[in-house]
């Protein structure tokens, strides 16, 4: 946010004033597709941060788990999640909480962009990968198989 200023206006489709896209993570660190964030809210006395992520058509966040809650808005477009052992379709405004310790991962529609706002603690620890075996029962339920085969 620039210095002296409250208010942060949009530039264009799904950015803001002084707010840099970023890559998503470092390349290599975890599977993902066409996917960036941008930090929206980063201030000590909020206790939080607000970002929002936009993955382009087919694109996919990283299947992982953390200790810390993660709240989601819907933002623009639809795809789908998976959280926990639920797999659902998702589209503007809808909400998605997600637990400590649970799954998830964000999959965007073919046809369009899929935009969500993401609520997190300022401190949060580092995602948790599956393992070959966690995979393996994952993929087990039928429904995860086939999104994450997506």
């Amino acid at each position: 946010m620039r210095e002296g200023s409250n208010i942060r206006k949009a530039e264009g489709s799904f950015h803001w004033e002084g707010v840099e896209p970023l890559s998503y993570k470092e390349e290599g660190s975890a599977p993902f597709k066409a996917i960036t964030r941008q930090v929206l809210f980063d201030r000590p006395e909020l206790g939080c941060e607000l970002r929002y992520f936009e993955m382009q058509p087919g694109g996919h966040s990283t299947l992982e788990r953390h200790e810390h809650v993660h709240a989601v808005m819907i933002f623009r477009g639809g795809g789908t999640c998976l959280v926990g052992a639920e797999v659902r379709g998702v589209a503007a405004p809808d909400l998605v909480f997600i637990p400590p310790l649970t799954w998830h991962q964000f999959r965007a529609s073919a046809d369009e962009p899929f935009g969500f706002l993401c609520m997190v603690n300022t401190e949060r620890d580092k995602p948790q990968l599956p393992s070959e075996d966690e995979l393996r029962r994952l993929r087990q339920d039928p429904a995860i198989g086939a999104f994450l085969d997506g």
